[in-house]
Formats: C-alpha cells, sequence, structure tokens
C-alpha cells in the first residue's frame, strides 16, 4: 500500500499515492540562504530563510527512506544572461545584480558557487535538479515532461521564497492539473507576513491552488507505510 493519508491538512484532508508524487524543493540554494548572496545583496535577513532548513531535512530524510521521487529547482541563468529577460534583470536596486560578480561567484549563473543548493539539502543520486530561469518551475524548463513520463500526479513543494518561487511553482502546477500540498514550516519569506497571505491564498476557496500542512503531520503519515 502506497496511499498517504494527510488527515490534518488545510482546508481538509490530503490524500496521495506515493509512487505518483514527487518532492518538490524549491530554490534551497546559497545564493538566497547564505549570507553574501542574491537575496542579502536585496537588503534581506537571510536567517529567516535558514530557520527552515532543519524541517527541510526532516521531510527530505523521511520522503528518501519511503522512497519518493525528489525534485530539486535552482533559479538559474546562462553565463551569457540570454536567458534574462531585461525585466528581470533590471528590477528592484540590489548592490549585485544578477550576473554580477559577488562573495560566491556570479551571482544566479549556473555552476557559480552561490547557485549551488545548500549542502544540508544537496541533490542526491538519482534525483533531478531543474535549472530554471525564471520563478517559476515549469516555464522554460523540461518538468512536466519528466513528471508527465514518470506518471507523476502530486507534488509536495518546500523550499524559498513562499510568495515568489513556491507559490509561481504551484500556481503553474496547478493549472496544469497537479495536485499541490505546501508545508508551511518547511517555507520561508525574507517577509513573514508575505508568507501567511500566500499560504491563506493557496488554501482558500476549498484549496483553490492546493493543500497546506506541516512537517510533523508529513512525516507521521509517510512513517505509517512502513507499519
Amino acid at each position: 500500500m502506497t496511499t498517504v493519508h494527510i488527515d490534518q491538512a488545510k482546508p481538509f484532508p490530503f490524500v496521495f499515492d506515493l509512487l505518483r508524487t514527487a518532492l518538490v524543493i524549491i530554490d534551497m540554494q546559497r545564493d538566497f540562504v547564505e549570507p553574501g548572496g542574491f537575496g542579502e545583496s536585496l537588503g534581506n535577513d537571510v536567517s529567516l530563510l535558514r530557520s527552515i532548513v532543519p524541517a527541510c531535512q526532516e521531510v527530505l530524510h523521511a520522503w528518501r527512506q519511503a522512497g519518493g521521487r525528489v525534485v530539486h529547482t535552482r533559479e538559474a541563468h546562462r553565463p551569457d544572461l540570454l536567458d534574462c529577460p531585461p525585466a528581470k534583470f533590471l528590477r528592484g536596486s540590489p548592490r549585485l545584480r544578477v550576473g554580477d560578480e559577488g562573495p560566491m561567484g556570479r551571482i544566479l549563473v549556473a555552476g557559480e558557487p552561490g547557485n549551488q543548493i545548500i549542502d544540508e539539502l544537496a541533490p542526491a543520486p538519482g534525483e533531478w535538479v531543474i535549472d530554471k530561469p525564471g520563478k517559476g518551475a515549469f516555464h522554460a524548463t523540461g518538468l512536466e515532461r519528466l513528471l508527465r513520463a514518470a506518471d507523476i500526479q502530486y507534488l509536495v513543494f518546500m523550499g524559498v521564497t513562499t510568495e515568489v518561487c513556491v507559490q509561481t511553482s504551484m500556481r503553474e502546477a496547478n493549472d496544469r492539473g497537479f495536485e499541490c500540498l505546501v508545508l508551511e514550516d518547511c517555507t520561508a519569506s525574507y517577509f513573514p507576513a508575505f508568507k501567511q497571505a500566500t499560504l491563506e491564498m493557496m488554501r482558500a476557496q476549498g484549496a483553490i491552488v492546493g493543500w497546506t500542512s506541516e512537517q510533523a503531520m508529513l512525516c507521521s503519515a509517510l512513517s505509517c507505510l512502513h507499519r
């Protein structure tokens, strides 16, 4: 039996088949989570994002133990930045822009040290790593094709930031017919009020975008598979 029940998910229970589900970890990369990266260059407190790392580790461990599929995403651009539109490059007023040289290499450029996923959540062999030039995991990537080929119907999300890349990816997935859950204590924002508002938006009107739950509830439900 591979059916997983999260009875206390909001706004009502979330039930999924582990064999048809992927854990999608959004942008837990050094440029966003560690000091000296792009997130800090925007004037943000990166400790708010780092605070979710232990909970994310718990989920990732439990998910791997259960044999579930894992997808990691990175917001990453080509070294020539031809996949970075001016609207993105010029937005805001950071000390460092996309492609600039920072303490961990060029900001948000594929292959640079700062663009790598943090060690605590490093991909294991066989796990998918998707480089995305936009906020959403589906835009200009092959993710949907890979998910369809693997007969994936359900997606469990965690990562950063809640109101930007996580929400965009979840809405993209919802529009494509995937059933989605986001783990509240495994996602974070530089602005806590934005996180809370986003979670409420997602589960409003009968899970109009998807469900929300917490790390402990998912891990407990996964442990029932071994009984």
